[in-house]
């Protein structure tokens, strides 16, 4: 029987340099996609996936991240005060709707250092780690749907999204072997891959379900690309010791680390709400009219 995964480990300790201004004081993470803060979409897939603990990685600066998670009483009470149930209602779910146990990257050394500051939290079982970057709406949830894949084959698995070879050097690739539909079996990982290098269009996602075996190899990993220590890398190493699966999830998945995309969300999910779809579409036609019929 496979071990549960009961822990998400969410690096949390970035710069968010692609948003400055806006995140000088700011967190990226908690930079909003239409009223709610990005992580909060991570938080929520991870706890309806099944996981019980969320580690959050962290960096100086961060504290309002853990301040978003905990109980705010002032705010309670002043909600209460006002009438205002149904906000009030929402507040304490975010504070009830997960543990949420932070641990200080120090200095930021990449994402494979990142997820070895988890070590101590997570101990010797599977978890998954979550990137913040990556928003994925689907039902089932991203990581649910990797928890199924990780229940029949055991060892690791990723997500994976199929991507125009033009834009293949802009991610990590696997190659590997199809051993279910949408599941690879992996042989090889290849970050950001020089043009027209690429051994597949199948793209590596910030979803993860990793084995305790990851730490020691992520120790040992030099720093690769950036002077960082590559979680891309370390798993390539993981792969002589584990079985390690790809799975091309079902979903819509939005870049929230980059502009565009972090638009893109926030005009996807807005459409998702009832009260404010219609004028949202509204606005959307005033600005890109229909074409008008040539006689």
């Amino acid at each position: 029987m496979k071990a549960k995964i009961r822990k998400g480990v969410i690096p949390a300790g970035g710069l968010g340099t692609r948003f400055l201004p806006a995140t000088k004081a700011v967190p990226k993470e908690l930079l909003p996609i239409v009223d709610k803060p990005t992580i909060q979409y991570i938080v929520e897939e991870a706890v309806a996936s099944g996981i019980e603990q969320i580690v959050l990685i962290t960096a100086r600066g961060k504290g309002a991240i853990e301040d978003h998670f905990d109980v705010s009483f002032e705010l309670e009470e002043t909600l209460r005060r006002k009438g205002k149930e149904g906000l009030l209602r929402t507040i304490r779910e975010i504070s009830e709707m997960a543990r949420v146990l932070a641990v200080r990257q120090k200095e930021p050394r990449g994402l494979g250092h990142a997820v070895l500051c988890a070590r101590e939290a997570v101990g010797q079982e599977p978890f998954a780690v979550l990137l913040g970057d990556d928003i994925v709406d689907s039902d089932p949830p991203c990581l649910a749907q990797m928890m199924e894949v990780y229940g029949r084959w055991g060892g690791g698995v990723i997500a994976l999204q199929s991507v125009p070879e033009t834009e293949a050097h802009l991610y990590g690739i696997i190659s590997g072997e199809e051993v279910q539909e949408r599941v690879y079996r992996i042989t090889e990982l290849v970050e950001k891959p020089d043009p027209g290098q690429a051994p597949s269009n199948l793209a590596v996602i910030g979803r993860y379900i990793l084995p305790p075996e990851i730490f020691p190899i992520l120790e040992e990993t030099p720093a690769g690309k950036g002077g960082e220590i590559q979680l891309t890398d370390a798993l390539q190493r993981l792969i002589q010791k584990v079985p390690l699966y790809g799975y091309e999830f079902v979903g819509d998945r939005y870049d929230a680390g980059e502009k565009v995309g972090y638009l893109q969300a926030n005009i996807a999910f807005a459409l998702k709400r009832p009260q404010m779809a219609e004028r949202l579409r509204e606005f959307i036609k005033k600005i890109f009219p229909p074409s008008e019929s040539k006689a």
